[in-house]
């Protein structure tokens, strides 16, 4: 599979939708597959709240493989033997783009807590950018998972004219105020870390690294379900030898522990409030003063909206619900509830029939 890793640089002032505004902005993306003399099959992947840029094949690092690599790659559900696939690191995210370890250029210090708020519309709008950039006209599909399906949502209702087919799967019109609850949980979790210093914690030398993990150790219950759970962890008891920490008992706790260890090695703490609070802020019809309708009359594409039984973070009546407000307003759409033992995080895993879909769908 042909990759490339590069930056894309606007140096057209960006305006977010909070008003506020950069002089420039950054985006790392990757592609995989090589486009075709027309410029018409390319797909665009959008990542969830932690993800990245590095979607299929090996991470940079060499040590793992993209976050979506079981559906992206020859022969797979996004066949790039076919299709020219697009991977983008949104604003505000850790991995490269424009964020808040990125460098104020008038005093050469980390924007920290000061870079501006970001929603899902930003990120669509910088994503908009690099289309023009690679010229593109059209995406033969946009799709994502968790708040990369928000994305593509997005992508669907604000560039009508710019994309064919928008895969929509485990995600959401409107945030719960269940998630909003959980999500807020780990943000304050963070900043009540001695070492998060308001934002402010890179000139000081200084990582919320407590902070980081157990908000993340709480995120990564919600990403997974009861039934994994039981299956892979059950009452079982670490061995001694092997705890992460001297206070471990079950396999489960060492698990987290190990997941927030992990986590507080490479994220940032601003990011992880930056990119929750913009799952936490969307509302899809909020945009058209509180017209759904109107939101979605304005959607061309396809739809495919994929929920599975063991999320409960996302449940499927998320899905079932925006199915059914599509349906009232004649926007071309399929709804279908997948079996999957992960809780959140089945949108991550292939499976033939999840595969199957995938590839139906792109290819109708």
């Amino acid at each position: 599979m042909k990759k490339n890793s590069a930056v894309f640089k606007s140096d057209v002032n960006f305006k977010f939708a909070c008003n506020k505004t950069l002089p420039s902005i950054e985006l790392v993306y990757e592609t995989y597959g090589e486009i075709n003399a027309d410029k018409t099959n390319a797909v665009l992947v959008c990542h969830a709240f932690s993800g990245s840029h590095e979607a299929a094949g090996l991470t940079s690092d060499g040590n793992k493989t993209g976050w979506w690599d079981e559906i992206i790659g020859p022969g797979k559900a996004i066949d790039t033997e076919k299709y020219f696939v697009v991977s983008v690191n949104n604003l505000g995210s850790c991995y490269g783009s424009s964020g808040p370890k990125s460098m104020i250029m008038e005093t050469n210090e980390p924007y920290g807590s000061k870079f501006p708020d970001v929603c899902v519309l930003d990120w669509v709008n910088s994503q908009k950018l690099l289309m023009d950039e690679l010229e593109i006209d059209c995406w033969e599909m946009v799709a994502g998972g968790s708040l990369g399906g928000m994305q593509a949502l997005q992508w669907a209702v604000s560039y009508p004219e710019k994309i064919k087919r928008s895969a929509i799967i485990a995600a959401t019109a409107q945030t719960s105020p269940q998630n909003i609850a959980l999500n807020e949980v780990a943000r304050q979790i963070i900043r009540k870390d001695s070492s998060f210093n308001n934002g402010e914690y890179i000139s000081h030398n200084t990582t919320p690294k407590e902070g980081l993990k157990t908000a993340r150790m709480l995120g990564h219950i919600t990403y997974l379900s009861e039934t994994n759970i039981q299956r892979r962890f059950g009452r079982k008891k670490q061995a001694p030898g092997t705890k992460v920490a001297e206070e471990v008992n079950f396999e489960i706790e060492n698990y987290l522990q190990y997941k927030g260890d992990q986590f507080s090695e490479f994220f940032d703490a601003n990011s992880y409030i930056l990119m929750t609070k913009a799952m936490d802020e969307y509302n899809l019809a909020d945009q058209f003063d509180g017209s759904m309708s109107e939101a979605l009359e304005r959607i061309k594409s396809k739809l495919l909206i994929i929920s599975f039984t063991s999320d409960w973070l996302f449940p499927s009546w998320h899905s079932r619900r925006l199915q059914k407000d599509c349906i009232l307003y004649d926007v071309e759409s399929s709804f279908i509830e997948l079996e999957g033992s992960y809780g959140h995080d089945s949108f991550l895993f292939a499976s033939p029939e999840y595969s199957k879909i995938l590839k139906t769908f792109l290819g109708s």
